[in-house]
């Protein structure tokens, strides 16, 4: 990507005067990325990322890596290690299970302000995501499923027109999406992912709020059941 340049005018004192601004997307292009290549588990739990390697692969300089590294830092998905650098990052199980018992608690809270103001277009909108999630899952598109999962999620979300909670809840995702992934393909739990989520919007059209916000928690934490006990299991099987 290239810089992308915009002149504006204004006028001060009676004069007009040129304005240049440059915005710099290289990096933020590079975190996407990079970001991709660790969720889809190509970049595994504890691995140094250097700087001068990637740079290296994406044939670009090393400032737009470096502030990369920051935002992958900053969504929690790489740390820097004394002598090693940027890592990977891997969390204790403990960390695992809390993210998503916050899931839980905080995708319920907001079901509840979006399902009295859900409307047949932001339905349709969840219709047409989920039909994509469940082509991504029948094609084995691994790498579409944790992107299409959230959109998903977030189009039921929307309707409550909570920014703030929004944010937060996006942020959880993106630390648990690698590992959403991994319990499905050492599981293969795409079944019953399908069918739950297929439940879930038939409640949520039903404008069945109580039900919507029990099918929810259900959801979330037998996944997180579930992911645990995959995660466990591959962290102490063979190498």
């Amino acid at each position: 990507m290239g810089q992308v340049e915009t002149t504006s005018n204004v006028r001060r004192g009676g004069r007009e005067g040129t304005h240049r601004i440059r915005r710099q997307g290289l990096h933020e292009t590079l975190a996407d990325s990079l970001r991709e290549r660790i969720l889809n588990g190509e970049f595994k739990e504890g691995e140094q990322l250097v700087q001068e390697a990637i740079a290296m692969e994406y044939a670009v300089s090393r400032m737009p890596v470096r502030e990369a590294f920051r935002q992958l830092e900053a969504a929690g998905l790489i740390a820097n290690r004394l002598h090693k650098g940027a890592v990977v990052t891997s969390l204790p199980l403990e960390q695992i299970e809390e993210l998503f018992d916050l899931r839980a608690l905080v995708e319920c809270e907001i079901l509840a302000h979006a399902v009295p103001r859900a409307t047949e277009a932001s339905l349709q909108a969840s219709r047409a995501i989920l039909a994509q999630l469940e082509q991504a899952y029948h094609e084995r598109d691994v790498g579409s499923w944790g992107a299409l999962n959230w959109e998903f999620h977030k189009s039921l979300y929307l309707p409550a027109q909570r920014i703030q909670t929004l944010a937060v809840i996006q942020g959880i995702n993106i630390q648990t999406d690698r590992y959403i992934r991994l319990q499905m393909v050492l599981t293969d739990a795409v079944s019953q992912a399908q069918e739950e989520h297929r439940e879930l919007l038939r409640l949520y059209s039903d404008r069945d709020i109580a039900q919507t916000i029990s099918s929810m928690r259900d959801h979330i934490l037998n996944a997180k059941q579930k992911l645990t006990a995959a995660i466990a299991g591959s962290r102490t099987g063979p190498k």
